[in-house]
């Protein structure tokens, strides 16, 4: 299949149309408006420094259901040790998660136009950060996009041991309280399948983000 070249328009292509690899796209820009329209649809950025912008639509899709998620007694201890703030620093937290070590990758995904594309997420609402703190300082945390019957889960960084999972068992937490049916962790890692994530397919994906996103694309 054709990995597409965009245009400036705000369209992407079907999602069945994606490599088996899941590569959809190439081109385009990271305004605000483009990344959260494509994330209803269930298409999401990623690519390295010096690489044109991708877009990624993957079969099958690797996700968690809050209530399903594995917290081991370790952990629980572990996040007893923590206190946790929501949105309180989400700058620390995405330049923090641009500087973790990826393993095989030179550099980062998390580039500085993606940084500038999810801080303007923030500040209109749908970016949020859950943040794990120790002594008062930021030991670990995560970020992503609530659209409000499914979040999608972008990165994670941790200064201490566990205060990354724990950010993550916060964000299970808050994910049932608000009745978010699903966390979308886009690629498979051990962390996450630890945590209790699973695949579930492209297609499933899309009826879920059919059903349960509360939070259409609109002009921002």
């Amino acid at each position: 299949m054709p990995v597409y070249e965009l245009i400036d328009n705000i369209v992407f292509p079907d999602v069945e149309e994606a490599e088996p690899n899941g590569l959809l796209a190439k081109g385009g820009d990271l305004s605000a408006e483009r990344v959260l329209y494509a994330l209803t649809q269930g298409i999401f950025p990623w690519f390295s420094e010096r690489e044109p912008i991708y877009w990624w639509a993957p079969d099958p899709r690797f996700v968690l259901f809050p209530e399903k998620t594995k917290i081991s007694k370790s952990l629980r201890r572990s996040c007893s040790r923590f206190t946790y703030k929501i949105d309180e620093d989400f700058k620390s937290v995405i330049e923090n998660c641009a500087k973790v070590p990826r393993h095989g990758q030179n550099g980062t995904w998390i580039t500085d136009s993606m940084i500038s594309c999810y801080k303007k997420l923030n500040e209109y609402g749908y970016a949020i950060s859950f943040e794990a703190y120790s002594d008062g300082v930021l030991a670990g945390g995560l970020y992503g996009v609530n659209l409000g019957g499914i979040f999608i889960g972008e990165s994670m960084f941790h200064f201490k041991t566990d205060a990354g999972k724990a950010a993550f068992c916060l964000l299970a937490e808050y994910c049932i309280y608000y009745d978010i049916k699903l966390i979308d962790c886009q690629f498979h890692t051990d962390l996450l399948e630890s945590l209790g994530g699973e695949y579930i397919s492209r297609k499933e994906y899309s009826d879920y983000l059919t059903k349960f996103v509360k939070s259409p694309f609109v002009e921002i």
